[in-house]
C-alpha cells in the first residue's frame, strides 16, 4: 500500500467519524424535538409557547437548512427539513389559537 492510499484511507475513516456524528446529532436533536410538537398538536394548547421565540427559532431552523442545501450536508438537510415544517405548524397553530 503506497503512502497516499493509506493517506486517502485515513481521510476516508475522518469523513466517515464526520458524517457518523452529525447523523447522530440531528437525529437526536430533531427526535427531542417531536414529543413537544405531537403534545401541541394533539392539545392545540400554545398558551405556553412564546410568539417571538418560536419565530426566531423557526427562522434559524429555516436558516440551518438553506446552509446544509448550501454544503449539500444530508444530515443537516433531512433534520432541518422536519424540523422546520414541524416548527412552521405549530408557528402556525400559535397564530390561529392564540
Amino acid at each position: 500500500m503506497a503512502a497516499s492510499d493509506a493517506s486517502d484511507a485515513s481521510d476516508n475513516r475522518v469523513m466517515n467519524l464526520i458524517d457518523s456524528v452529525g447523523s447522530v446529532a440531528a437525529f437526536l436533536t430533531t427526535a427531542s424535538f417531536v414529543p413537544q410538537a405531537w403534545q401541541t398538536f394533539r392539545t392545540r394548547d400554545v398558551s405556553g409557547i412564546s410568539l417571538l421565540m418560536y419565530s426566531l427559532f423557526t427562522l434559524g431552523v429555516a436558516l440551518w437548512l438553506v446552509y446544509g442545501i448550501l454544503l449539500m450536508a444530508w444530515p443537516i438537510i433531512i433534520a432541518n427539513t422536519i424540523t422546520t415544517s414541524l416548527a412552521l405548524m405549530i408557528l402556525w397553530m400559535k397564530l390561529r389559537y392564540r
